[in-house]
């Protein structure tokens, strides 16, 4: 958990950007203010893969102490400037995502993480549980580990699904292998008997951190 054991909370965005020139000076903008309330990227328009459903072209992790921050960070009136930068060159589907409620264990091996990100419209909510279920062991074989799944969640942009997925793996190879797995690939089927799901593979982000 994060400071006084509160959850962490989650910018997820995802952006087709239509002029990148015009765009720029709004990844400038942004920078200071996600600082300024404790915020760092975890992805940062990665190298990704589309697994199921549809994407946008840029998608972006940012991980603030707590849900409540990851709010007040995007309702800043510094930051309610800086979309005024971008959304004329842009379109965005951005959620405030509450974390998993207990801490992440560090990263085995050191290096940079890949993520599943899945946004989730249910048909049936008790057969998703079960396949949720199912594919918690399935996963961790391949070292991944919960980063946000079922916790509070604000639409502030766009379009959005009701539930929302984030998996940090030790490396996109593994966060690849788990999905291709012969014990993954099983559990497909039940999900999408019981769910739409649009579900990226994306690399992290090791570059330099705002502030």
């Amino acid at each position: 958990m994060s400071e006084l054991g509160t959850p962490k909370g989650y910018w997820v965005a995802r952006v087709d950007v239509h002029d990148p020139e015009g765009y720029h000076p709004y990844t400038l903008a942004n920078g200071p203010v996600i600082a300024a309330h404790g915020g760092r990227f975890l992805v940062r328009a990665g190298n990704f893969k589309t697994m199921e459903g549809d994407s946008r072209a840029r998608n972006v992790v940012v991980e603030f102490p707590s849900f409540d921050a990851a709010q007040a960070a995007y309702y800043d009136p510094a930051y309610q400037a800086a979309i005024d930068l971008r959304r004329p060159y842009s379109q965005a589907d951005l959620v405030i995502l509450e974390g998993v409620s207990e801490d992440l264990p560090p990263l085995e091996p050191p290096g940079v993480p890949g993520y599943w990100i899945m946004r989730i419209s249910l048909r049936n909510p008790q057969g998703y549980r079960a396949h949720a279920e199912m594919v918690g062991d399935r996963v961790a074989a391949f070292g991944g580990v919960p980063v946000a799944r079922g916790g509070r969640i604000a639409i502030v942009e766009g379009t959005a699904r009701g539930r929302n997925v984030i998996i940090r793996f030790p490396d996109v190879h593994a966060a690849v292998e788990c999905y291709h797995s012969p014990a993954y690939q099983q559990a497909i089927p039940l999900r999408q008997a019981v769910a739409e799901t649009d579900f990226i593979i994306i690399s992290g982000y090791d570059g330099p951190q705002p502030g």
